[in-house]
């Protein structure tokens, strides 16, 4: 018999195509009347024509940015005070879900997400900040968003190559709940689902970017693994995302992305039930290998070396990354870290002895 605890988190998400139609209603629901857009400068132009038409909106701020910059939540939070806003819309991927969190935890407003991409941030009650080049992650109710809009219409434009790494990224998620030191059959039993239907749907993706069966199968696989990253604690692999991400100012998706199949041969010999749940969700084979063919297959980068990480950077991760204590089922041994960034650094397959 397991024992374990299990606490869910409440949730209000509104799923399907054509789904920000409700937007007026689910700005009403949080309680809002002056709602403050949120974007990326990449997404100016679509958030404004996706919201067209909501006359609830208060104003606009398109500078979010990777990583949830301090500086950037500073200046965000002068327009919430010049709008008088009295809500939150954040329309993208994780790096506007964070800074609505990041002025949440601030101000308490309340959140409404739409995410384009598959983050699966706005699931949790995490934040990552950054700050003189240093990312720092927070756990905290006021930042889990109260309401998520989720319309698959929305990721059709999604890009091949962020759909691949958005996607990977969620099923990263999904992965380390599996050995979470706080897992449970449940979180477990979602995390299948999530990493199946992502691995699955990915590929048809890159085959036809417009197929919306496959566009539906990632955003509700992407969902599943955020609620997972929400409700269990993670281990090595975000702890070296958060690492490589906040230190060398790394692409959060394209990271994720490489660096998972390498922490899932580290942690491999050490839990070998959460790797029998994994090779079934991934259809069969080693699944560290599995997840780095996956990356193959979707056109993701595969080296540290390709997204802008320096060569000499290797060391001051590995210190890094050893540097706070933190739970991983395998123990952290600086050698074995730093032998694991240089494979990733240099494009290398996960290593081969610890794959399976």
């Amino acid at each position: 018999m397991r024992s374990f605890v299990y606490r869910g988190l409440p949730a209000h998400v509104i799923f399907g195509s054509g789904s920000i139609a409700r937007l007026a209603d689910a700005i009403a629901e949080v309680g809002g009347s002056r709602a403050l857009l949120l974007s990326t400068p990449q997404q100016s132009d679509m958030a404004r024509e996706a919201v067209c038409g909501v006359h609830a909106l208060a104003g606009h701020f398109d500078g979010a940015a990777m990583h949830t910059p301090v500086e950037v939540t500073e200046r965000a939070l002068e327009i919430v005070k010049a709008a008088n806003a009295d809500c939150l819309v954040a329309f993208g991927g994780g790096s506007t879900t964070g800074l609505g969190k990041a002025i949440a935890l601030r101000t308490d407003l309340p959140q409404v997400v739409i995410p384009t991409t598959y983050a699966g941030s706005e699931m949790t009650p995490i934040l990552g900040q950054t700050e003189h080049g240093v990312k720092t992650t927070l756990r905290n109710d006021k930042v889990l968003p109260e309401l998520v809009l989720y319309d698959v219409d929305l990721t059709l434009g999604l890009p091949v190559a962020l759909s691949g790494t958005s996607g990977i990224n969620a099923i990263a998620h999904a992965v380390e709940g599996l050995y979470a030191q706080d897992t449970n059959p449940i979180m477990q039993m979602m995390a299948v689902e999530g990493i199946a239907a992502l691995a699955k749907a990915l590929p048809r993706i890159v085959d036809g970017p417009g197929d919306l069966d496959a566009r539906g199968e990632a955003l509700y696989g992407a969902w599943l693994c955020g609620i997972v990253l929400g409700a269990v604690g993670m281990a090595l692999h975000h702890k070296l995302c958060h690492t490589l991400g906040g230190g060398f100012d790394l692409p959060h998706a394209e990271t994720h992305t490489i660096i998972l199949p390498h922490a899932v041969a580290y942690n491999a010999p050490a839990v070998p039930e959460a790797m029998v749940l994994l090779r079934g969700a991934l259809g069969g084979g080693a699944p560290a290998q599995a997840l780095y063919e996956l990356g193959r297959a979707v056109g993701a980068p595969n080296s540290l070396k390709s997204i802008g990480m320096p060569e000499a950077g290797v060391d001051a991760a590995a210190d890094q990354a050893v540097r706070n204590p933190y739970w991983n089922p395998r123990p952290i041994e600086r050698a074995a870290i730093r032998a694991l960034i240089a494979r990733a650094w240099a494009g290398e397959p996960p290593e081969a002895a610890m794959a399976t």
